[in-house]
């Protein structure tokens, strides 16, 4: 099976080995005149293959360092050590890990303690974790459209209970090309001018006591109300 690169250079390179490890391993075959068993011939045969591990296609890693404006970043087939036809390169991609600011970085102790107290509807931070976007046919890609809303976690009222992160929403769709151009997958995103806060206030002393008195003011109207009713339903006539 051939896995290396798709060049004529590289293609015809790979056949002419081919056929010279072919050659060696019959010569080889020849002078044992079937003294050795099959499981070593085997052995031998794969020695004198031409293989390397199946790679499972492009891979990007990496950040950009982008203004808080409107962008995009994008992504298409090009290659020094293939020979393609980019107009006819099929787009599927799978998202591993897209997030904005700083890596939130769950193991750490203050990212975790934080987090903890953030209900999950406000934990958007990376919603095209994981995900396949792939495409059947040729001169179709996806493109990616991004919100990005600042996010502000205070938990406390010290610096050790806050951080700043960036939450997304995204859509995406198919986009079809002419077979002339080059299709790309494209990211396209906007920072909001807004932020949202997210942030955990506790209850005053006094807000408590103002209210335990008033269901216990509550109670006792409502009961003094009870009695009297019940006292004038039940209250014994005089003849």
């Amino acid at each position: 099976d051939y896995k290396m690169d798709r060049t004529v250079q590289a293609l015809t390179g790979f056949a002419k080995r081919k056929l010279e490890m072919d050659e060696k391993f019959k010569e080889w075959d020849k002078k044992q005149a079937g003294g050795v068993d099959e499981q070593q011939r085997e052995a031998k045969r794969k020695l004198y293959q031409q293989s390397r591990p199946e790679h499972p296609g492009c891979q990007v890693s990496g950040f950009l360092m982008v203004n808080r404006v409107p962008g995009n970043f994008h992504i298409e087939a090009k290659s020094k050590n293939h020979n393609l036809n980019a107009a006819m390169t099929n787009l599927t991609h799978t998202v591993n890990h897209l997030s904005f600011g700083e890596p939130i970085v769950k193991t750490n102790r203050k990212t975790k303690r934080i987090l903890k107290q953030v209900p999950e509807d406000h934990q958007q931070f990376a919603p095209m974790d994981d995900m396949l976007y792939h495409t059947a046919d040729f001169h179709q890609a996806y493109h990616h459209y991004i919100k990005v809303v600042s996010t502000h976690l205070n938990m406390g009222t010290t610096d050790a209970n806050a951080m700043i992160a960036y939450q997304f929403l995204e859509q995406s769709q198919i986009v079809y090309y002419d077979e002339t151009n080059v299709p790309e997958a494209r990211f396209s995103y906007d920072l909001s001018p807004m932020s949202v806060v997210v942030q955990k206030e506790g209850r005053k002393w006094y807000d408590y006591l103002t209210s335990l008195c008033a269901i216990i003011g509550g109670t006792f109207t409502t009961l003094g109300l009870i009695d009297a009713t019940l006292y004038k339903v039940f209250k014994p006539k005089k003849l």
